[in-house]
């Protein structure tokens, strides 16, 4: 069973890979793999109350980062629709695309710490498409874009669920992780920003058209302002709210935006139907991708089974009993979690190590820490912010392989050397 299981997962791997010569929708093989391993997994099984039960565990996971997802895509929409984004944009100067890169990727990882790497990639990712006219080059902003806002979300207690689950578990402190990964992060941002940067160099860069459609129904200075405010102040709200009321994040992106709803509803009560229209909160969540949140859940309800069969602690065990030198198995974790979600990859080896053999801010779990949380940038489906980016721009996988990937592998291979210096 376990063969048939890992056997399934690799062919719809596959076919997510070679979604656009399969001509498959990536959302169709996530959706057929994560049902047939389940299936499987249900028939070889005596007992249905106990698969029930461990997809029910599943599904509840699966749901807080969907909801946490489509909120953070509908107020990014919002504050869009608004023109809010125009208040970054007016005030960008710079006319090279070098130093544009530098800017984008710099702004990145220090928001992705504040806020997180998913939402911090709904964000920049947005903000580039109004910045940007030509889709190669919004394509390639955008694969920065993913590995500095999982390099940024890495180093901090909240910027990374692998790193809240480390703090929440008692694995590391804030402070300690933040002292430890701060510089092997933005070393592993600085070297393929600084690549790509040299790519670019000379050429100029050539923003969009002006909408014509949206400045007949123009909004006021003081809403796009105001959105604007709103929509950031409640994506940087949402790791305090989880802090102080030890709610999971999508209650807090949720009960934001019902509060940028309530607003959003009063300032335009007044305008009639037609004009007021494309700027509600029910217009912007018909203008998410619900295609890629769809692909979401497929992928991770098909690494749960992974999960419930053992065969991710599995292999960490072999990992441990074959090589036995930690830092080679965790920077192997970490390229694992380019595959398959970090998440389950952390919480087996959460499982695996005990805080009486490895305390708190042990080498062991900042340097997992840093791997998981990198790592994921190795393949545009290895992370939530690569997932988000490839559902906003719809990079395929094989352009980001091709162009991304090793650019990534290079930063990540770079910050860990400066850790293992550095420690």
């Amino acid at each position: 069973m376990l063969t048939l299981l890992a056997v399934v997962f690799v062919l719809a791997y596959l076919a997510i890979a070679l979604e656009h010569p399969l001509g498959i929708n990536k959302s169709a093989s996530a959706l057929v793999g994560a049902g047939t391993l389940w299936t499987i997994y249900a028939l070889s099984q005596g007992d249905p109350s106990v698969v029930t039960s461990q997809l029910n565990e599943s599904l509840m996971g699966t749901a807080q980062i969907v909801f946490f997802l489509i909120g953070a895509m509908t107020i990014v929409e919002v504050v869009d629709a608004h023109q809010g984004f125009d208040v970054i944009t007016a005030r960008i100067q710079t006319t090279k695309l070098s130093s544009l890169m530098w800017l984008v990727g710099l702004v990145t990882f220090f928001l992705s710490a504040i806020l997180d790497n998913l939402t911090t990639t709904i964000v920049m990712v947005s903000l580039v498409r109004k910045l940007l006219r030509r889709p190669e080059d919004r394509l390639f902003f955008a694969g920065i874009v993913v590995i500095a806002a999982n390099s940024g979300g890495g180093w901090t207690p909240i910027g990374d669920v692998t790193t809240t689950m480390l703090w929440i578990g008692g694995q590391i402190s804030g402070l300690g992780i933040m002292k430890a990964l701060l510089l092997p992060s933005l070393v592993s941002t600085l070297v393929p920003l600084a690549a790509t940067a040299y790519v670019l160099r000379g050429r100029l860069v050539e923003s969009p058209p002006r909408d014509g459609a949206n400045s007949s129904s123009q909004t006021t200075a003081f809403e796009r302002n105001l959105m604007f405010v709103l929509g950031l102040a409640v994506l940087v709200a949402v790791p305090a709210f989880k802090t102080w009321t030890h709610l999971p994040p999508f209650m807090g992106i949720l009960f934001g935006l019902g509060i940028l709803w309530l607003v959003g509803d009063m300032v335009h009560r007044h305008k009639p139907e037609d004009d007021k229209h494309h700027l509600t909160l029910v217009h912007a969540l018909s203008r998410i991708d619900m295609g890629s949140i769809v692909f979401f859940i497929g992928i991770l309800l098909s690494v749960a089974t992974l999960e419930h069969t053992h065969l991710l602690a599995a292999l960490a065990h072999w990992l441990d009993t074959t090589i036995g030198r930690q830092d080679v198995i965790v920077l192997i974790i970490g390229l694992a979690s380019a595959v398959v979600d970090n998440v389950p990859l952390v919480a087996a080896s959460m499982g695996m190590y005990s805080l009486e053999q490895y305390p708190t801010d042990h080498f062991l779990w900042e340097f997992l820490a840093y791997c998981a949380g990198t790592g994921g940038s190795i393949l545009i489906i290895g992370s939530a912010a690569g997932v988000a980016a490839m559902g906003l721009e719809k990079i395929s996988f094989g352009w980001y392989l091709k162009r991304i990937s090793g650019l990534a592998l290079m930063g990540y291979l770079a910050g860990a050397a400066v850790y293992l210096v550095t420690r």
